[in-house]
Formats: C-alpha cells, structure tokens, sequence
C-alpha cells in the first residue's frame, strides 16, 4: 500500500512539474523576443528576459535614475541588426551587440555596445561602446506588468519602445 501511494505521488509531482515547465516553468523573467522587419529580408531582433512588476515601484527604485540598467533581467539584452542601421541618428553596423540602458524620469539613454555573451551587471563594459543615443520617454495610458521590448514599424524602419510600469522610452532606427 505504502510503495502505490509512494508511486501515486511520484507520478503526480512528475505530472505537475511537466505541466509547470510547459507554462514557463515558473521562471520570474521569462525569455521574450522582438522583431523589426525592415523589409527586403532586413530585420533586428532583441532578446531580453522580462521581469514582473509584481506591485513593486520600479523606475526610481527597483531600477534607479541615473544608473547603467541591464535592460531586463538575467543574461543582458541582445540587439542584433542584420544590415547597417541609424539608431537615434547614430550609425550602427550590421552585426551582434548588447543594449543597455540609463533610465532618468523626463529621459532615458540607450547603450549600444559591442561587447556581447555577459550576464547583464555590473555594467563595466565604457571601453566596448558603439554609442549612447537618447531616447524619448512618455507615460503609458496603463501600467504595463511585465517588461516588454517591441518594435512599431515606421517609413524607413521601427520605433523601438520600451515599457514597464507607467513609462515607454522610445527611440527611431531606420535601415541605412
């Protein structure tokens, strides 16, 4: 009797757990991905993780004014442009890097750099800079949970928006 209930919870815990990891398994800042088509086979993708708000005051001081953030949580964020592009009227080649990102109240700063394959902080990482671009920031109409990266497709290329608890940071990329 002992070794069927043993069997019974085995095979209930192995049941709940593959259903848990088919939801995401539970991780707090789930993998996401974005895509700006640019047309004619051009694109940009960024990887990120996606933290929780979890009514947690975020901007100020989860994520303080000021300082280098890794823009998401985990392994840093990943900004990849298949072909040559102008991010906020600063040139960037085709290729791999990782953004970054430096959030103030009234405006934010995107760090695109060369380095690639870190965890995300501490940002040491000034020497590997490809450039510092501003970006607009506006209120959203709704707070927003989960941290999201997305792209609006615009003219020549995408609006990059930024968005978490009530604020989205913006910043034009046209393909070249």
């Amino acid at each position: 009797m002992q070794k069927r209930i043993a069997r019974l919870t085995l095979f209930i815990f192995l049941i709940t757990a593959a259903g848990f990891a088919q939801m995401g398994g539970g991780k707090p800042s789930p993998a996401e991905s974005a895509t700006c088509d640019l047309g004619g086979g051009k694109t940009i993708k960024t990887d990120y993780s996606s933290p929780r708000m979890k009514g947690r005051k975020i901007f100020g001081e989860l994520v303080p004014y000021g300082k280098v953030w890794r823009t998401g949580a985990n392994e840093a964020t990943t900004f990849v442009p298949s072909t040559d592009v102008t991010v906020g009227g600063k040139n960037v080649p085709a290729g791999n890097y990782t953004i970054f990102t430096v959030p103030n109240a009234d405006k934010w700063t995107l760090i695109i750099n060369k380095k690639t394959g870190e965890w995300g902080i501490p940002y040491k990482y000034e020497s590997d800079e490809l450039a510092r671009v501003d970006m607009k920031v506006s209120k959203t109409s709704s707070p927003v949970e989960n941290f999201t990266i997305s792209y609006e497709k615009s003219g020549q290329g995408c609006t990059m928006n930024m968005e978490w608890e009530n604020t989205r940071a913006s910043v034009d990329i046209t393909a070249k």
